[in-house]
């Protein structure tokens, strides 16, 4: 299934390819205060539709995961890092993609605060 996306101004626009059949809610610092569910894919199952110029990154503590925001409007569409098996990956923030119920998907909820 194709899904469209974006930012809340629509600066950062975004295409993403799959089922969705869950999403994460993660405790950390920043995802907490962020309040987002997380699908996750590969990178080549997202497909950028604006200029990554629109937008800014921020890492903490091991810099590993890169927190993508608007520059214009702050919310956070996706970000990008490693899974623990050694995989790219990019988490879609379900919360800006478009025609979807969210209600109906099953959230996980990850203990990232303890890491």
């Amino acid at each position: 299934m194709q899904y469209k996306g974006s930012c809340h101004c629509g600066a950062v626009a975004f295409e993403a390819e799959g089922e969705i059949t869950g999403a994460h809610a993660c405790n950390c610092s920043i995802c907490s205060r962020k309040g987002v569910l997380m699908w996750f894919i590969t990178p080549d199952k997202m497909h950028l539709l604006t200029p990554r110029e629109n937008m800014s990154t921020y890492t903490f503590n091991k810099h590993v995961i890169k927190h993508h925001f608007c520059k214009i409007c702050g919310m956070h569409p996706f970000g990008e890092g490693v899974s623990p098996q050694g995989n790219q990956m990019v988490a879609i923030n379900l919360r800006c993609v478009e025609d979807i119920s969210l209600d109906s998907i099953p959230v996980t909820h990850f203990d990232g605060k303890s890491l």
